[in-house]
This record gives structure tokens, C-alpha cells and sequence, in this order.
């Protein structure tokens, strides 16, 4: 059974170093016990050199064929022992630097007081690390459905709101539709991808903004700063100005006009690398933010 997990979990990462770190084992161990299996088996179950790691015909159709059956007896054992059990270890997740501060970070104590034998290894970056590569057990990123070798599951919808200061209005006067944004210093996102055009829509069709300003900030966080502070107009989450808005901080321009910086679809999503294996520790953090964060 555990030289069988080994095998799935080497296919899952596409290296046998990937899978030796998801386990926290030397990845001499993790070559032995395939060695173990091929040699039981009389297969080759994958192709080997020293820069890729391959599944050989038979190892895809064998591989194919236990994974389900592996998944079943790892349910059963969980479902036996789980009872008596508790989660632990240590779990790396990553976010954004403005969604851990705000959202990951506030909902930690009450994650820890209910799974005291976790530790959790917050990583706050707003590059997309790669999980397999740096050993990283979930990620939570703000983007349209992801594509690709990631699990991914929708935490939370995200709804950008048009916003500035009190002061700032004071001194410049307000925006009555998002084509008066030309006559503003916008505040701008310093990332690939983010550009001058904001889209907005409401009841008719999506149309675009170009937008300028003197002003740009590599984190929401910044921006959010900067927005408080007078700086100028912003487009934020609604996640980030939820409590500036209610407190008078900010305010909401062009309530009736949905925006993004990006795309409409934009949402929180939870990612992993391997749906196979999957430790209880991160069973147990993705099911916590779905419950904390969906609500």
C-alpha cells in the first residue's frame, strides 16, 4: 500500500524529488521503495535520468488502474483511525500579501484553537510560487477559474468597488459615472497584468475605461493606504474596504456599475497540487476557509 501511494504520489508531482518533499522524506527512500515495487511488479513504472521523470505506457495503465482502488483503502484507514486522531504537523499555504492580512491572518486563532496540533507556515506573496517547487501545501489566489495541473476550489466571489476619501472628494468633487474617472487621479496597480483600462458594466454592455495617475503600488494594501489617506480614486475588493465603507473612511462611487481591474469572474479560490494525496492537515484548512470565508 505504501510503496503504491509512493508511485501515485511520484506520477502526481512528475519528480521524485517533488514527491519526497511533500512527504518529508530523502528522496533516496522515496527511489528505493519504487525500485521495491518495479522490481516486485517486473515493470518498469516510470522512465528515470538525472534532469525528468516519465510514466511508461504500462506504468500509466497500471497506475491508472490501482489509483482507485488506493483512494478506497486510504478512505477506509482514515475513516477508521480518524476518530482518534487528530490532524497535525506543520501546513504551508500561501496568499497575496492584502488577502493574508486581512482575511488568512483574522481567522487563525480560531483555526488554531480547533486544530491546536497544526502549525501553519502563512507564506504572504504576491508572486504565484509554484506549490510542487517550493513545498507548499495550498495556495489561496484571487484570479477566474484557474487552469492547469492545480486542484482548485471557489473559496469566496470577490465585487471590486469604486472608492476614494471624504477629503479627497471635498477637494476634487465626486464622479457621477466611471467615464468621469478620466478627470481623476486614479490609483493604479504596479503588477503585470494590470494595466490602465478598468471595465465596468451594469444593466448594458461591459465597456472600458482608460484611466491615469500619478500614483502606483505593487500591493492592494498600499493602495488601500493611499486611497484613506486622499490620495486618489481606487478600485478595491470588496473583502478589503468592507470596514472602511461602513466606518466613513471611504466611499462608494458609481454604486449601480460593477468594475475589475482584471476580469468580472474574479473569485477566491483554493489550489493544490494533488487531489489523490491529501493530508489531512489540508483537508482540514480547506474545509476551515470554506466554512469561515463563504459566509
Amino acid at each position: 500500500m505504501r510503496d503504491l501511494e509512493l508511485a501515485l504520489l511520484v506520477q502526481a508531482q512528475g519528480s521524485i524529488a517533488g514527491a519526497a518533499r511533500v512527504l518529508d522524506l530523502d528522496p533516496s527512500s522515496v527511489s528505493r521503495s519504487l525500485s521495491a515495487l518495479e522490481a516486485e511488479l517486473g515493470v518498469r513504472l516510470f522512465h528515470r535520468t538525472t534532469r525528468k521523470l516519465s510514466t511508461t505506457e504500462e506504468g500509466a495503465a497500471y497506475l491508472q488502474r490501482v489509483a482507485p482502488l488506493v483512494e478506497e483503502m486510504r478512505a477506509a484507514a482514515q475513516a477508521a483511525s480518524g476518530a482518534r486522531q487528530a490532524p497535525s504537523g506543520t501546513l504551508r499555504m500561501t496568499a497575496s500579501v492584502a488577502f493574508a492580512c486581512q482575511m488568512l491572518v483574522t481567522v487563525l486563532p480560531a483555526f488554531s484553537e480547533r486544530y491546536p496540533e497544526i502549525s501553519v507556515e502563512l507564506i504572504s506573496s504576491d508572486a504565484n510560487l509554484d506549490l510542487v517547487e517550493q513545498g507548499i501545501d495550498l495556495a489561496v489566489r484571487l484570479a477566474p477559474a484557474p487552469k492547469g495541473d492545480l486542484v482548485s476550489s471557489k473559496l469566496m466571489d470577490t465585487r471590486y468597488h469604486l472608492v476614494a476619501s471624504p477629503a479627497y472628494l471635498a477637494r476634487v468633487g465626486g464622479v457621477k459615472t466611471p467615464e468621469g474617472l478620466r478627470d481623476h487621479n486614479c490609483l493604479r496597480y504596479a503588477l503585470p497584468g494590470f494595466g490602465d483600462v478598468w471595465r465596468f458594466r451594469s444593466d448594458a454592455e461591459p465597456f472600458e475605461v482608460r484611466v491615469t495617475g500619478r500614483h502606483k503600488f505593487s500591493n492592494a494594501l498600499a493602495l488601500l493606504e493611499a486611497a484613506r489617506e486622499g490620495l486618489g480614486v481606487a478600485l478595491l475588493a470588496d473583502w478589503l474596504v468592507a470596514e472602511d465603507l461602513a466606518a466613513g473612511r471611504l466611499v462608494e462611487l458609481c454604486p449601480r456599475y460593477q468594475g475589475t481591474v482584471s476580469d468580472f469572474e474574479t473569485a477566491a479560490w483554493v489550489l493544490y497540487p494533488n487531489r489523490r494525496y491529501l493530508p489531512r492537515k489540508t483537508r482540514v484548512m480547506i474545509d476551515f476557509l470554506r466554512e469561515s470565508l463563504a459566509g
